[in-house]
């Protein structure tokens, strides 16, 4: 069986066809993140109810206004000086996990029982990914209409991340379901690298956009953004029509039938399989973990989620980041990020060797000192002589190659400390942790900001997740062992891909 996988061969140009729904995928959610905070900062600074709240809570509470002339920031009138915006800006931007978190797994559930002459998982694609790129393309045109409401971009941004929902699950099953078991973490490669293709072009849209249209990326940003959404949406479109006409899944009906035909042997089976089940479960729950091993998950699942807090933070107000700090307009600060990626890839294949010589621990400890060094390193800079623009860009290379040490590390890492038998279990951890922060965090850092008044917060409140993330992985004692095999992890990481 072996000798026969091996002689297998992955099909990389159907694999590659496959892939196009990933980047359908990637290129919504690359421009969602920055320009959607962008928009929610314009209509909700707008909004006189925002401000009337905001206002109202001045009055209850002036030691609001006094917290914020403590951190020395002008705060001019209880309307101005202090706003709820940042923290309904980082609640809404917690939809997409928890959207994902409770209709992901549901729909991916209904396509495992979807049957229909063009397959299970393409009905949820074709359906799913053009509607979002509708609603997608009608967000920027609710938010800057001159009548335009928070009600209607709410109601546009509740179905985007619905229907992104809809469709996710089934477009990331479709991989497995052609492709030979023994080839899937070869696929997965081929599938991430045209998933990349789709964030690469989220980056660059607004440079892409601005050089067919004539419009001036720095000042003319309220021109150029419906442009970049309108953008993303043909990419989706075209992307699905790919999917549509070059990707066969074979005809799932087919399947059904022969299952009728085998009916009564099937029955024998699923009982036998039932109980084969429930002895493999009693045994599982005998195999529990030493207290270092418990201490060892406790602290990386800990150390995860403030390391997620940290860097789902970033990637949700950059563009507000820049704007605000920097000077910079929504597309510059995406072109910006596009250092990030580039770094974050070339980092990828290193980051794997690292950990394998000198210890995945020593390895996720290196890039989370690399992250904090960066951050400490800009804030001094920028208290001595105010102007450390160009050390962000440097913090741009440092941290995309300082995440690669970390993010290839984390997950077999965690699954070491569970061994073979609950790998399943303790990708669910990893998931959750993770999960768990990026629904955390825009609210938490949305109420930092709302206090301190700045964005310029957000590199304090990083760096501080970072070390937070750092001591919790020095109380980390397990997972080193070489039990958990590359392609295990592999299939693991294409739980959440």
């Amino acid at each position: 069986m072996a000798e026969k996988a091996k002689k297998m061969k992955l099909n990389y140009g159907k694999t590659l066809l496959i892939g196009f729904a990933f980047m359908a995928s990637s290129i919504a959610w690359g421009v969602y993140d920055p320009y959607i905070t962008t928009l929610l900062n314009k209509i909700l600074g707008e909004s006189v109810l925002i401000a009337g709240w905001s206002a109202k809570l001045v009055e209850k509470f002036p030691v609001l206004l006094e917290f914020m002339q403590a951190q020395g920031e002008d705060v001019g009138s209880a309307a101005t000086g202090f706003t709820l915006v940042p923290l309904f800006i980082g609640i809404i931007m917690t939809f997409d996990n928890i959207f994902g978190v409770i209709f992901q797994p549901t729909f991916g559930k209904i396509s495992d029982r979807c049957h229909t002459r063009i397959g299970k998982r393409k009905p949820f694609i074709l359906i799913g990914a053009p509607l979002a790129a509708v609603i997608f393309a009608i967000i920027p045109r609710v938010a800057l209409h001159e009548n335009g409401r928070i009600s209607a971009m709410m109601i546009c941004i509740i179905l985007f991340v619905f229907v992104m929902s809809f469709w996710r699950a089934p477009c990331v099953a479709l991989m497995p379901d052609l492709t030979p078991p023994a080839l899937r973490s070869e696929g997965n490669s081929v599938i991430n690298l045209v998933g990349g293709v789709g964030s690469l072009l989220a980056l660059q849209a607004a440079t892409i956009v601005c050089a067919i249209g004539g419009w001036d990326k720095g000042t003319q940003e309220e021109e150029y953004i419906p442009y970049v959404f309108l953008f993303a949406s043909i990419v989706m479109i075209i992307c699905t029509l790919v999917v549509a006409f070059f990707v066969k899944e074979p005809d799932s009906r087919l399947k059904v039938q022969m299952q009728a035909n085998m009916e009564n042997d099937a029955k024998a089976k699923r009982k036998a399989e039932k109980e084969a089940a429930k002895k493999e479960k009693e045994r599982l729950k005998a195999i529990k973990l030493s207290k270092g091993e418990r201490v060892s998950l406790i602290c990386m699942l800990a150390g995860l989620f403030f390391l997620f807090c940290g860097a789902n933070a970033i990637q949700t107000f950059f563009a507000l980041f820049a704007a605000e700090i920097l000077g910079k307009s929504s597309g510059e600060a995406t072109s910006m990020l596009t250092i990030f990626a580039v770094s974050t890839a070339i980092g990828a294949i290193p980051a794997g060797l690292l950990g394998r010589k000198f210890g995945r621990k020593k390895t996720i400890v290196s890039g989370l000192l690399m992250f904090i060094t960066a951050f400490v390193v800009y804030l001094v800079v920028d208290a001595t002589t105010g102007n450390a623009l160009t050390l962000v860009y440097v913090a741009l290379v440092v941290g995309g190659f300082a995440n690669m040490l970390i993010t290839v590390n984390t997950l077999p890492l965690v699954l070491e400390i569970g061994g073979l038998d609950k790998v399943g279990t303790f990708t669910g951890y990893y998931y959750t942790a993770t999960f768990s922060a990026q629904i955390a965090t825009p609210i938490v850092y949305g109420i930092v900001r709302m206090l301190t008044g700045t964005y310029g917060s957000l590199f304090y409140y990083c760096p501080i997740c970072f070390v937070l993330s750092l001591l919790c992985i020095l109380f980390v004692k397990h997972g080193e062992s070489e039990e958990i095999t590359e392609d295990i992890i592999k299939e693991a990481r294409l739980a959440d891909d």
